[in-house]
């Protein structure tokens, strides 16, 4: 059969995998067909054709924002770096064309089609399965990085069917709140593939066994193979709150929600007894594309 079409498939269940939605691999391959409509033979696809499709007006003639390019660019080029695995090729055209810079320096968010990218972008390993539940779990939850890594199997509880954490927070507030389903199902699945299943870890085992630099490293890597650029894990917790914002959050949920905002003292004696019911993770996990199925 027609190889490049293997691929296509491949490319689609691999996507499919690693971002665990439908629309990252449905959006991705909506690229893809536009840009092989252009060319004749996958196998000579040129560096410069893959700049000339990623940086091409939209259809309606207007220049494309840096985050479009970014995911049209990470559509082609994670197609062609499985490729490369699969032997087609030996250099992936996407590797030569000048990712565009975000001029704005202010604190910002990214967008769903971009954490899609990013999730994707992480290998199909037992650290990637980690990696991708950290992620995962900052987009969600809005923690900063040494709150979510420092996450023990102690932190968490279970009780009628949901999950819930406990942390402290910047200022030594201890927080009590729910984990939401989709960064659970992540950190079960990555702690099975690690061959450390939940159920045998003891309290003060950490969920992500990695070190903040190391976390810090690897999230770079994988947003450069997304074709992002400024990423960092305090970006994730930006993301975190604009994406509750977009999906119709009030400010002040979202200064709750970060730890922004003292509650009285008898809102946060029964947050400690019953632990904060989150509902606003369902809209963000939706524009995620992630599974809304709730485990125990």
């Amino acid at each position: 059969g027609n190889p490049w079409a293997r691929i296509m498939y491949e490319y689609g269940q691999e996507l499919k995998q690693r971002s665990g939605s439908e629309n990252t691999p449905t959006q991705y391959g909506r690229i893809l067909k536009r840009f092989f409509r252009m060319i004749d033979d996958p196998g000579t696809v040129t560096p410069s054709m893959v700049h000339d499709f990623a940086y091409a007006a939209t259809p309606r003639g207007a220049q494309p924002r840096p985050s479009t390019v970014m995911v049209r660019l990470a559509a082609i080029h994670g197609f062609y770096d499985l490729a490369r695995r699969r032997q087609l090729i030996q250099r992936n055209p996407g590797d030569d064309v000048k990712r565009p810079r975000n001029s704005d320096p202010r604190p910002h968010g990214l967008e769903p089609a971009q954490i899609q990218a990013l999730l994707a972008a992480t290998p199909r390993t037992p650290a990637g399965a980690r990696d991708r539940a950290a992620i995962l779990t900052a987009v969600l939850t809005g923690l900063r990085r040494a709150e979510f890594l420092g996450l023990t199997a102690g932190d968490i509880e279970t009780k009628a069917g949901r999950a819930y954490y406990t942390t402290r927070t910047k200022g030594g507030h201890m927080r009590y709140r729910e984990l939401p389903a989709p960064a659970w199902q992540a950190i079960r699945a990555a702690l099975r593939d690690m061959g450390t299943p939940y159920e045998t870890l003891e309290p003060g085992d950490r969920l992500f066994p990695i070190r903040g630099n190391s976390f810090y490293e690897n999230l770079q890597r994988y947003a450069a193979k997304a074709g992002l650029e400024g990423v960092s894990p305090h970006v994730l917790r930006h993301s975190a709150a604009k994406l509750r914002r977009d999906t119709g959050a009030t400010i002040e949920d979202i200064g709750t929600f970060l730890g922004h905002r003292s509650l009285h003292t008898t809102s946060r004696y029964l947050a400690r007894l019953e632990g904060e019911h989150d509902t606003g993770w369902y809209g963000v996990a939706a524009a995620l594309g992630v599974d809304l199925t709730e485990e125990g």
